[in-house]
């Protein structure tokens, strides 16, 4: 089968032909109908994290977003069975492990992160292993195209997590979201479905009009000066929420009751958490660059005396799929929004390379393989 296969850190992904998958005993082969193009690929083909032991091994297929058609199942799968359409979680949890039984199998104590490392080859590639498959796939929903189904992975799955599970967040909250790329988009898109005011940030127009269209309601170019300054200004007394235990943070006025860094450098780290109001809580869902080497320097006085949270968001526990399932079902959320392109795999090294300028919009989609 072809693949796209990390040669050297840095230098254009290779199309090489590649041994066919086989299933695991307890997991499945699926023949990729589309997998997403994310900037954690990005990341990978740069050979970022390294300072986190968390550097991908050259020689690795990358792709993390994938989803298809079951064309191999292993003996101990009892759910899956071929033909099935899946769509599956990077964060690949084995089941039975603490976290796993209580809900937390995105941060499995053995799990695999699909395209990131040896034992877990990725879905640039004409077909896939998914490890755990009874945990780990998710049937998709009828009708659903192979580009909606890829869409529901990395980007938009740790946003809806981020902010349906991991924040504190209600209807008529101000949500500010720092960067405008496909997880940034994806947050938009979400905290809007969740009833929640969005103010999005880039320095892109483009992107602001897309967020825009997303269901932003306010959008700020970042080259015009105080981002946090300009949002605590347009969040001023709005988004107060009803009476409650928790009234003291949801009335404090200027600033966003949740604030999120969809990029991961130190600017829109620290003016996400300059963003927020008095007991706010600061999502991080942007992985740093070589520049940062996964520390940023942050205000922890002013955090302290703020009562400022701050929380991180990876992918999404594959238990919990369903219920964006039945959001897209109700038309709640609409991932194929974001999908802005459908290439090719020969595409792939070419559209990761855009990443390095920030030359892509929305989600791009491989669906030619």
């Amino acid at each position: 089968m072809k693949a796209a296969v990390l040669r050297e850190y840095g230098e254009p992904l290779e199309i090489e032909d590649v041994p066919d998958s086989e299933p695991d005993p307890h997991g499945v082969v699926i023949e990729t109908e589309a997998c997403g193009i994310c900037r954690s690929d990005w990341h990978a083909w740069q050979g970022h994290g390294e300072w986190a032991d968390d550097q991908v091994p050259e020689g690795q297929i990358l792709g993390h977003e994938p989803a298809g058609t079951v064309v191999a199942v292993g003996e101990r799968v009892e759910r899956i069975r071929e033909g099935d359409r899946i769509a599956v979680p990077f964060n690949l949890g084995q089941g039975d492990c603490e976290l796993c039984r209580n809900g937390h199998g995105n941060v499995c104590e053995e799990g695999l992160a699909l395209g990131f490392e040896a034992d877990a080859p990725g879905a640039f590639a004409e077909q896939v292993r998914v490890p755990y498959a009874d945990y780990n796939a998710v049937h998709l929903l009828a009708g659903v195209s192979p580009a909606e189904m890829a869409s529901l992975g990395c980007r938009f799955a740790t946003a809806y997590h981020g902010l349906a599970h991991r924040a504190d967040l209600a209807p008529g909250d101000w949500v500010a979201v720092h960067g405008c790329g496909g997880v940034g988009l994806s947050a938009v898109h979400v905290a809007d479905a969740l009833g929640a005011n969005v103010v999005a940030v880039d320095l892109d127009d483009e992107k602001l009009a897309k967020a825009r269209e997303l269901g932003a309601d306010e959008t700020v170019n970042a080259e015009t000066g105080d981002v946090p300054g300009t949002i605590r200004g347009v969040t001023d007394g709005g988004g107060e929420r009803e009476q409650s235990e928790r009234e003291s943070r949801r009335t404090s006025s200027g600033g966003a009751h949740v604030s999120v860094d969809a990029l991961g450098v130190a600017e829109t780290c620290r003016n996400s958490i300059a963003s927020l109001r008095k007991r706010g809580q600061h999502l991080q869902l942007g992985l740093t660059t070589d520049e940062e080497r996964g520390e940023v320097a942050l205000p922890t006085d002013a955090m302290t005396m703020r009562e400022v949270t701050f929380l991180g968001s990876r992918g999404m526990p594959p238990t919990r799929y369903d219920e964006l399932l039945r959001m897209m079902d109700r038309g709640t959320v609409s991932p194929a929004e974001l999908v802005t392109a459908e290439v090719s795999l020969a595409d792939v090294p070419d559209r990761l390379a855009a990443m390095s300028d920030y030359g892509t919009v929305g989600i791009e989609v491989v669906t030619e393989f």
